[in-house]
């Protein structure tokens, strides 16, 4: 058998380390970065965070593909993605600790009112405003995963008032769990903080939009962690100016970078963060990659395989 021939493609990663770490632990590898592709016929494996839609198709002995992310709608929304190519994606990596830290900031800076106070400290007032107690707050989590179901035991475990929604029915201690469609409505209208977590699939496209914010009990705040492709972002400002929100965090956008001309950035309602919630710890990351490839060549199924007829 020919030495394996790996492609490297991402406008977010340094292909160098990569190129080290294949070089110290597996000298045998052909490693390319895009778009050096040389002969596409060649490549056997890919290690990407994304590729120019239709490049993979282009590559007939491709083998695997290792997604640089947890998530991979941003490989699968190509349509002409090789689908019985296997796809891996990183199964954790240090980012279920980052993204509960990060969706635990957002829900206790709405919740203990620190924007008001911020906004009171640049003028030098010394106010006090009325505190609520985390067992009277209702936090509502979409998505109840890897990522989801740390946050909601969490939430929890600090006396909030969790309940979570999810595709399939979950059952976790101390959190009122939702399932499927019907019951997404009940789900929301408790939701006074609602975390959105959730992979993106036909199903979720599009689903942080004006009729689900319009049965939200209002006043409450957003926090986007989930994937750019679930935000309709005029209806989210339409929900903030009618104030069935009061305040959204979001990291992640269709469109990213975010557009410097977006409304999103400006909006005095709305804190924008980079798609930084969970940022892959280098080492971690390395060795999970390392791992899963040398797993895939001797025959082994590597953790993070993608269902692709669900989209993650």
């Amino acid at each position: 058998m020919n030495a394996p021939v790996l492609l490297f493609s991402s406008e977010l990663d340094d292909p160098e380390p990569w190129r080290d770490l294949f070089a110290r632990h597996r000298p045998d590898v052909d490693f390319r970065v895009w778009p050096d592709v040389g002969n596409a016929s060649a490549i056997t494996h890919a290690l990407i965070w994304n590729i120019p839609k239709g490049a993979l198709k282009r590559m007939p002995n491709l083998r695997a593909v290792f997604a640089l992310g947890a998530g991979v709608d941003q490989i699968i929304c190509d349509p002409d993605s090789p689908r019985g190519v296997p796809l891996f994606r990183l199964v954790d990596a240090g980012l279920r600790e980052q993204m509960t830290e990060y969706a635990l900031y957002g829900v206790l800076h709405w919740h203990r009112r620190m924007g008001e106070y911020t906004a009171f400290s640049s003028k030098r007032e010394w106010r006090r405003l009325d505190a609520v107690h985390p067992s009277q707050r209702r936090v509502a989590v979409m998505g109840l995963g890897v990522f989801g179901s740390d946050l909601v035991r969490k939430l929890s475990a600090m006396s909030f008032r969790v309940s979570g929604w999810s595709r399939t029915r979950k059952t976790i201690d101390g959190v009122d769990c939702y399932a499927g469609p019907q019951e997404l409505p009940t789900f929301l209208s408790h939701a006074e903080i609602l975390v959105n977590l959730l992979p993106l699939t036909d199903e979720t496209r599009g689903i942080l939009n004006a009729d689900l914010f319009g049965q939200l009990p209002g006043n409450g705040a957003l926090i986007h962690l989930g994937r750019g492709g679930h935000l309709v972002g005029q209806d989210l400002i339409a929900a903030l100016e009618s104030q069935r929100l009061d305040w959204a965090m979001l990291d992640v956008f269709p469109e990213e970078p975010l557009p410097s001309h977006s409304p999103l950035w400006s909006h005095p309602k709305i804190l924008v963060t980079p798609h930084i919630a969970a940022q892959a710890s280098n080492e971690r990351t390395e060795r999970q990659i390392l791992e899963s490839f040398q797993k895939f060549e001797r025959g082994e199924e590597p953790l993070g395989r993608v269902d692709l007829s669900k989209g993650y």
